[in-house]
């Protein structure tokens, strides 16, 4: 009785103890909080105010991630000294100048993902306060262009700014005025169409613009000569264009303009120091001034009429070393053009339409500075030995996804010469020289429809990685990767449908990571036990053993097995590989197959039947003939039961669990003695 009383008044007290749990005004929020003697973070503990309840001296405070709905002066006494404020993901509408008083040393505010457009008028005047702020974000409030330049009117010690994610359509003129310091200014993905004239003219100190994801058409007259950082990516962009000759050269390091509407190159004559240019995701269709191919949009702008197209558009881009023009509509890979970028190293032209490479400048021994080139998903059919001659310096070739079929080497010594006639393309060739790059080490040809690989394709060049997956049916006699032995390290046959006889793999020394899965192996390439593997993938084959995994396992680490009909009676090359350490992360998706009743039946190898396996070899034969011996015996006690107890001549005693044999009599002796047990058939 006395326990129920207790339950009872603990139930009648519970909602009163939950309720003081879930109140913020009684719940302690300090607690919660991870607290230095300058820094403070309350990130994410439900806090809907201030934490008055730190102490003295916090010069970094986090309060991201709670509920607060507004700063009042009369919770935040004691925060002289803050100057690193974290107020982002909150419910903040409302801002009181007497809050922002008490912070006079305050250089970094962050306001992001709050509700500041329902007060912008009170707290833009409370922003007036802010005379020291150096880094302010207010991204995703909802902003509206007159909005957000209120806030900023008079911060005039603004360094770096993030308006991005708000609603601003247009940039006003007078938006940055008292902003001069500012120079790192964010406004992407807002619904910006329209910069009016002379709204970035104060920021004389500005250096990184991000205005990507909006909607600008057009930029004509580009101006800003100090900026370092231009983002213009996923705007509708069909002109850029710098200013008119005469002005000052730019600073300008890296342009983003990727993902616009431009027709043809970007007019950036004195940008001298760029060395990062992306123009991915566009509609060029050419790369060569005055190109005789037909314009497919019309140009709607008088910016755009007033375009000179007779003027060089990269005679000064000398530094730049990342260029980026995938997914555009190139049909053809002009060497001339990219002959001033002396210090290109990455190139990419993939997902374009290029079906040939220009021939024009093979003669006068153009050279490409180019090491890495990604020229995958094109229509490539062939690439002739000059292209890469003039690519002398290359390192990575992506090609998956073309027409290329690669060419015989007829030895070792084949091809030394690059320059020579006799490895020079003819216009009728059908093949490409892959042989004697010397510094091409990583080669993609996936996807390239090559039916069979020819001998020493490859040879006399160092390549480290070789992908050659997604030929279907490929044939790849013995000699295909001839002159790959001391060199290759990773290969691809990944999806080839492949069998055994096409997947001769010759001794690699080198090969660390290997890919067949998805091809019709029954047995694994006896090469690999030249191969210092380490990982290595032989998904969704036909295997059924991997028979003698010993003796290329020593090295392995990972194998993955699953979508193969293994054989549940012979999985011993699971324990070999589990006794050597070998991970095999798949094998939960593993089955095996086993036969019953004439059925094959799938099970997990983790949950193999192991009892349904057939026997050894001889087996069966030993146990018949162990059953008609237990029948001659079990007749032969019979006949002695039978005598009424007597032992008769010749019966052998069946004491023992060990099956004895019936011996006659020698001539002229008496009954046989038991023979010793070691002379005894054993059943």
């Amino acid at each position: 009785m006395l326990w129920a009383a207790r339950g009872c008044f603990l139930l009648w007290l519970l909602p009163s103890i939950l309720r003081a749990r879930a109140s913020p005004e009684t719940r302690p929020s300090s607690p919660l909080c991870q607290q230095s003697p300058t820094k403070a973070s309350c990130k994410g503990v439900g806090l809907r105010k201030f934490p008055k309840e730190l102490g003295q001296g916090i010069k970094y405070l986090e309060l991201s991630n709670n509920f607060i709905q507004t700063l009042s002066g009369s919770n935040m006494p004691g925060f002289g000294q803050l100057e690193y404020l974290d107020v982002c993901f909150n419910q903040l509408e409302a801002v009181s100048a007497t809050a922002l008083a008490q912070l006079p040393r305050l250089r970094s505010l962050l306001l992001g993902s709050n509700r500041l457009d329902r007060n912008y008028l009170a707290n833009g005047e409370a922003f007036h306060l802010l005379r020291n702020i150096e880094v302010l974000d207010l991204s995703v409030n909802n902003l509206e262009s007159h909005m957000a330049s209120w806030y900023i009117s008079n911060l005039t010690s603004l360094r770096v700014l993030d308006l991005s994610g708000n609603t601003m359509t247009k940039l006003l003129a007078g938006t940055f005025r008292n902003s001069p310091r500012l120079r790192q200014l964010d406004l992407s993905n807002n619904y910006i169409m329209e910069i009016q004239k002379g709204a970035f003219e104060p920021l004389e100190e500005l250096e990184v613009l991000n205005l990507a994801l909006n909607s600008l058409h057009c930029v004509s007259g580009f101006s800003l000569t100090q900026l370092r950082v231009l983002n213009l990516s996923h705007n509708a962009l069909e002109l850029f264009s710098s200013e008119e000759e005469g002005a000052e050269p730019y600073l300008l390091r890296v342009l983003d303009l990727s993902h616009n509407r431009l027709l043809s190159f970007p007019e950036l004559p004195r940008a001298h120091d760029l060395t990062h240019l992306n123009l991915s995701n566009n509609l060029i269709s050419s790369l060569l001034p005055g190109s005789a191919h037909p314009r497919e949009f019309v140009l709607l702008y008088k910016e755009m009429q007033r375009f000179n197209r007779t003027v060089r558009p990269v005679a000064a881009l000398t530094h730049v070393a990342d260029l980026d023009l995938s997914n555009n509509r190139l049909e053809l890979f002009p060497f001339s053009f990219f002959q001033s970028l002396g210090s290109l190293h990455s190139l990419s032209l993939a997902r374009n339409c290029l079906q040939d490479v220009a021939r024009e400048s093979a003669s006068n021994g153009t050279e490409l500075s180019v090491r890495w080139l990604d020229l995958q998903s094109n229509a490539l059919r062939v690439l002739p030995r000059w292209f890469f001659n003039s690519l002398p310096h290359l390192e990575s070739m992506d090609l998956s996804s073309n027409s290329l079929q690669p060419c015989e080497s007829q030895g070792s010594d084949q091809g030394r010469d690059l320059g020579g006639d006799s490895h020079t393309s003819a216009p009728g060739d059908t093949c490409t020289p892959f042989y004697n790059v010397p510094h091409l080490k990583h080669l993609s040809l996936s996807k390239n429809n090559i039916s069979r690989l020819q001998p020493h394709a490859f040879n006399r060049t160092p390549l480290l990685s070789l992908d050659l997956s997604g030929n279907r049916d490929l044939s790849m006699p013995m000699g295909a990767l001839g002159g790959l032995e001391l060199s290759l390290q990773e290969l691809s046959l990944r999806d080839n449908q492949m069998d055994e006889g096409q997947a001769a793999l010759p001794c690699l020394g080198t090969l660390r990571v290997l890919d067949l899965s998805g091809n019709h192996l029954s047995l694994l390439p006896t090469g690999l036990s030249c191969s210092p593997l380490e990982s290595l993938d032989i998904q969704n084959n036909h295997l059924q053993s991997l028979g003698t995994a010993g003796s290329w396992s020593h090295s392995l680490r990972a194998v993955l097995v699953a979508g193969n009909p293994w054989s549940c009676c012979s999985l011993g090359w699971l324990d070999t590989l589990r006794a050597a350490g070998v991970a095999v992360p798949d094998l939960p998706q593993a089955r095996c197959v086993f036969q019953e009743h004439g059925r094959n039946i799938s099970a997990r190898i983790t949950n193999t039947p192991h009892w349904i396996c057939p026997q050894p070899e001889g087996a069966a034969s030993l146990a018949l003939l162990v059953a008609l011996m237990s029948l001659s015996l079990l007749t032969a006690w019979a006949f002695c039961l039978l005598r009424k107890g007597r032992k008769a001549p010749g019966c052998v005693g069946l004491g023992s669990n060990r099956v004895g044999v019936f011996q006659p009599h020698p001539k002229g002796k008496g009954p046989a003695e038991e023979r010793p047990a070691d002379s005894i058939t054993q059943v």
